[in-house]
């Protein structure tokens, strides 16, 4: 008489399926892995999906950030000279006693090839962190500009990111240099077409 236990362990030799097959199916270590893994990349697929459509959609970067390109017909040190000095002249608040957002900027370090500064925007207190990397050309200076909102919600900023960098340059009057151009859009650089820097 053949035991119960040998009739299950061999039930399955004709019903066509495989030795793997068998173990996939009865949910052995591997086939759990495939079955998990197939799980994280359908749900990657559709976050991306979603990513993608929202940022189509919506228009602007998915945190309040701000990327900007600036060519100027001069060298790069007298650049980044220009910019710690303005720095420097708007780090109290005092320039913003009549409005606007020209104050509470912060020298955080500078090298020859990239300046790091905050601000702090002086009625909510909230701090962005600002980084310009330099670029030197035959007869220009490249310079990419990048702000940031260091709290890790915000989405729109009302151009605050934009005006962070761009009061920086009209301030210190690297906007009248021969050559200047500055390039940017709003799915790069939040609310950049809105932004009124007189505000920000």
């Amino acid at each position: 008489m053949v035991s119960a236990k040998y009739s299950k362990l061999h039930e399955s030799e004709d019903d066509g399926l495989t030795l793997s097959d068998r173990y996939f199916r009865r949910g052995g270590f591997f086939g759990k892995m495939l079955k998990g893994g197939a799980v994280f990349l359908l749900v990657g697929i559709l976050l991306a999906l979603c990513s993608s459509i929202f940022v189509d959609g919506f228009g602007y970067p998915l945190h309040a950030s701000c990327k900007i390109d600036w060519v100027f017909g001069m060298n790069c040190s007298s650049v980044s000279k220009a910019l710690e000095q303005q720095i420097a002249k708007w780090s109290t608040k005092d320039n913003c006693a009549d409005g606007g957002e020209k104050c509470l900027y912060k020298l955080v370090s500078s090298n020859a090839t990239t300046l790091l500064a905050t601000h702090e925007t002086p009625e909510n207190h909230y701090f962005d962190d600002l980084s310009f990397q330099f670029t030197k050309g035959s007869e220009t200076c490249k310079v990419y500009g990048f702000s940031t909102s260091e709290t890790w919600y915000a989405v729109l900023d009302k151009g605050t990111n934009y005006c962070n960098l761009h009061n920086l340059i009209t301030g210190s009057g690297l906007n009248n240099t021969p050559g200047y151009k500055e390039t940017t859009t709003d799915n790069i650089c939040t609310q950049f077409s809105s932004a009124d820097c007189d505000v920000y």
